[in-house]
């Protein structure tokens, strides 16, 4: 989104950030645990987010999202919600997500029209998720890195490339077409 074309706040803006914290709450509680960790559609949708609106705004509907957790709602995987799921040893990962969807906003902000532009975006703020949520989840289980390792980041990454194979390869047309309705530009029959 191009923030010289829309203020962060706009009305417009901010029908599309709800959008896509509802869109996180939907797909987050739906999971099934692998060890620890649940895997979840929640990293898709942030993505998605990142990709779509951008890094500012894409932020904003991420923190929107956990604060819906934090003050109760079941949004969180596996239905939970509340500031103790924060606190607990899964807690790095739903913070990790501001992280994630802030790099990969960013790097689909340099340049929307190449998904090679996204993909790097999307890797480095999955590397940031995982070192986030696995140094909380080691600080507060005492586990070593090894552990954390196969409990916490291996069973994840086929999933998650397959999700960033999925974002990179529809985020383009669908910003295209977003952009053309929060902007104004799409042609009115």
């Amino acid at each position: 989104m191009n923030d010289t074309n829309e203020k962060l706040f706009s009305v417009r803006s901010m029908v599309f950030m709800a959008i896509f914290a509802a869109l996180i709450c939907v797909a987050a509680p739906f999971g099934f645990n692998v060890g620890p960790i649940p895997i979840t559609l929640a990293t898709f949708a942030v993505y998605l987010a990142g990709a779509i609106l951008g890094g500012k705004r894409g932020t904003v509907a991420v923190i929107v999202y956990i604060l819906l957790g934090t003050v109760g709602l079941p949004v969180f995987s596996n239905f939970n919600g509340g500031f103790g799921a924060l606190l607990g040893p899964t807690g790095g990962y739903i913070i990790g997500y501001i992280p994630l969807v802030l790099i990969t906003g960013v790097f689909s902000d340099m340049n929307s029209k190449k998904h090679w532009t996204m993909i790097i975006g999307m890797l480095l703020g999955t590397i940031a998720l995982y070192a986030f949520g696995t140094a909380w989840y080691m600080i507060l289980t005492g586990k070593d890195f090894a552990t954390s390792f196969f409990a916490c980041i291996l069973p994840f990454l086929p999933g998650d490339a397959i999700k960033i194979a999925c974002v990179s390869a529809i985020a383009i047309p669908l910003k295209s077409r977003l952009n053309s309705i929060m902007f104004g530009t799409a042609k009115r029959n």
